[in-house]
């Protein structure tokens, strides 16, 4: 007899799953597109501690690096939001080290 229960229990269960990993997909879009876009804030922050470099410096921090890597890793974002379901997918490594 318990053996019939597990099928109207998985049902049951599989109900409440199926609405909420609806939800859980929706938010997580949200969540990335508000990624997106404190990555597109950066920009102007960015531009003012390049004004801000000293150009004689011995070692200079490379702010071109910096914005192919955010670039890089926005784009990976947004890949994400507009894709179907797939498999992942491999990208170049991030540089890093921003100083030369």
């Amino acid at each position: 007899m318990q053996r019939h229960l597990w099928l109207p229990s998985f049902l049951i269960i599989g109900s409440f799953i199926t609405p909420m990993a609806f939800a859980d997909a929706e938010a997580e879009r949200e969540a990335l597109a508000k990624i997106i876009h404190e990555l597109n804030a950066l920009e102007p922050l960015i531009k003012q501690a390049e004004a801000n470099a000293d150009p004689d410096a011995r070692v200079r921090f490379r702010f071109d690096w910096l914005r192919q890597d955010l670039k890089q890793v926005r784009d990976g974002v947004q890949s994400h939001i507009d894709a179907p379901r797939a498999q992942p997918r491999s990208f170049p490594p991030l540089r890093g080290d921003y100083r030369r």
